[in-house]
């Protein structure tokens, strides 16, 4: 007799176990989505803040490896974080130097182009011109139904250039905050990898953990240092390609498809459009826009099928749907930086879930 509690004892503490779970399970679906639309509100509230501590560590990541083979030959953290720093300070501001004055240009021009394609487009005359009649009949026909609506008139001398301009202030503190971000963090060696270490308990976790940061510096090195090599190379070719079919400031579309072709998809689409929508305007010949947009898009798919796939890895291939996903997420939350950083973002958590064993079908789902 004396033997009968325990077991019974044994079966409560287990059925309470059980219900627990079972009520945890119930509660699981509602407390993720929860979280997730926290999340969401997080990455739109504190994205002034988010987009250059994200370019930081990503840059961290990157330089992690450099840093390393310094120290080998006896250069110090903080000596190699000041080198690092420096550089890309000096990169940044010779491209802003460097493409300030037909930037500025452009943006000045950019309202006199747009007249002058909507001259254009009108004089062509046809089905253009009659989807133009049609609109400004049914504005006439809206306007007399609505003719006791007070319109109030809202006048801006400010101009697309001073209200671009206005935001270079805001542009540029995120750039010297991410190049601060990044000098300290790579001045700190491998502490900032040891303390995520050190944060796990038992030791096959912590062996774990330093493959997974190790791949990701790795990976994400190679893949962002052979991306930037091909980019340099697209951005020559269409420099020179645009050059010969006589684009004024062929040099700004050279730096702009380097930059673009950090975008997936929409990064070539783009410089296309405005490639030939300058040639429309600047030559005479309205055919030139077209094989401009051709000749821009026939680089890019070149570099993009034949020479990204030789130079980058097929193990880095992603899966396309979840790529344009991804770009046009960050696009939706973090605008024209989201699209940028929303690919190596992506790599790195196809990276974590190749290395753990609990997330490798996820891996293989966000793979090619």
């Amino acid at each position: 007799m004396t033997g009968e509690p325990a077991p019974l004892q044994d079966k409560a503490v287990t059925a309470a176990r059980e219900q627990t779970a079972r009520r945890w399970k119930h509660l699981e679906i509602p407390v993720i989505g929860i979280f997730l639309i926290l999340l969401l509100q997080t990455l739109v509230w504190a994205s002034d803040f988010l987009i250059p501590v994200t370019a930081a560590f990503l840059g961290y990541f990157v330089l992690n490896r450099p840093r390393r083979w310094l120290a080998r030959v006896g250069v110090p953290p903080f000596m190699s974080a000041s080198m690092f720093t420096f550089g890309l300070t000096l990169l940044i501001a010779a491209l802003l130097v460097q493409l300030s004055a037909p930037a500025a240009e452009l943006i000045e021009d950019l309202p006199s182009l747009i007249e002058q394609i909507k001259r254009k487009l009108s004089a062509a005359g046809g089905t253009l011109e009659a989807i133009n009649d049609a609109t400004v009949a049914a504005g006439e026909i809206m306007a007399d139904q609505d003719a006791e609506t007070v319109e109030v008139a809202v006048v801006s001398d400010s101009g697309i250039a001073a209200t671009l301009f206005s935001l270079a202030p805001g542009f540029v503190s995120r750039i010297v905050f991410a190049l601060i971000l990044l000098f300290f963090l790579v001045a700190s060696g491998d502490m900032f990898l040891t303390k995520i270490v050190q944060s796990f308990d038992r030791f096959e976790e912590k062996r774990r953990a330093v493959e997974v940061l190790h791949s990701i510096e790795d990976r994400l090195g190679y893949y962002l240092g052979g991306i930037a090599l091909i980019n340099i190379g697209l951005g020559l070719a269409i420099g020179f390609a645009m050059h010969l079919w006589g684009l004024p400031s062929a040099v700004l579309f050279g730096f702009m498809a380097f930059g673009l072709n950090f975008v997936p998809f929409l990064g070539g689409l783009m410089g296309a459009t405005i490639a030939a929508a300058v040639a429309f305007v600047s030559l005479d010949q309205s055919w030139i826009a077209f094989g401009v947009f051709i000749t821009y898009v026939v680089l890019t798919s070149v570099e993009g099928q034949f020479i990204t796939p030789l130079v980058i890895s097929r193990r880095m291939r992603l899966n396309t749907t979840v790529v344009f996903l991804s770009v046009a997420f960050f696009a939706w939350i973090w605008s024209v930086m989201g699209m940028i950083v929303a690919l190596p973002i992506l790599i790195v958590i196809k990276i974590v879930c190749d290395e753990l064993d609990a997330f490798k079908k996820v891996g293989r789902f966000l793979g090619d």
